[in-house]
């Protein structure tokens, strides 16, 4: 993103690229030419892979659920090609998928927990801190700082509205506009920002609250 806030001409540059093969797939499929279109697809995986990865993860917070959640929404998006629209950006209608897998994942994993007890922390999968800093260089008290500030960061996240937590994650994390976010989410620019501020006036009282139990 630039000074003011529109896209870059990268980006720019990428999302007509996104355009052309999002069109050829759209006409491929149609015509019946389903090997050619997954060849034309393929790119548009490679394109937004990593950005979808990070979306996933920020609202599933497991690296395995985000996965299996983009890998699934890239299924999706190519068997219902037909309803994608040409005066849409493809990243703006892939990320509508995206998301409302993710909070599809959360619910189900709400309606499992009212039924089974978590894991023991030790058979979680999560790495013993002395055995991580030998491989990092940092110490253990290091790494469990990080780790401790990313949960709390992650839960603040958990608190606010799912509104204003998409609101805050496309903008700050993913970096997109206003209208940008407007047009995944459907709000209007003014309406983005609203929820914007307010999402990062309640990730701060949190955090602040949070800091202040510690002290």
């Amino acid at each position: 993103m630039n000074r003011v806030g529109h896209p870059a001409p990268e980006a720019l540059i990428g999302r007509e690229a996104d355009a052309r093969v999002a069109s050829a797939i759209k006409s491929l499929a149609g015509a019946g030419r389903h090997d050619e279109a997954r060849e034309q697809f393929s790119d548009l995986v490679l394109r937004h892979q990593r950005r979808a990865s990070r979306i996933a993860l920020h609202y599933l917070r497991d690296a395995a659920d985000a996965d299996e959640a983009v890998q699934d929404a890239f299924l999706r998006a190519f068997r219902h090609f037909d309803s994608f629209r040409d005066d849409m950006p493809f990243e703006v209608w892939f990320t509508r998928i995206l998301i409302n897998g993710c909070l599809d994942r959360i619910k189900a994993r709400g309606r499992r927990e009212r039924w089974f007890a978590p894991r023991p922390e030790a058979e979680s999968g999560t790495p013993d801190p002395v055995e991580a800093a030998a491989g990092t260089g940092r110490t253990p008290e290091e790494l469990l700082l990080g780790r401790e500030r990313r949960r709390l960061i992650a839960k603040a996240l958990q608190r606010l509205t799912e509104r204003q937590r998409l609101v805050f994650v496309l903008s700050q994390v993913e970096g997109c506009s206003s209208r940008e976010v407007g047009a995944i989410t459907g709000l209007n620019e003014s309406t983005v920002r609203v929820h914007l501020f307010r999402a990062v006036r309640s990730l701060r009282r949190l955090l602040g609250d949070v800091a202040g139990r510690q002290d």
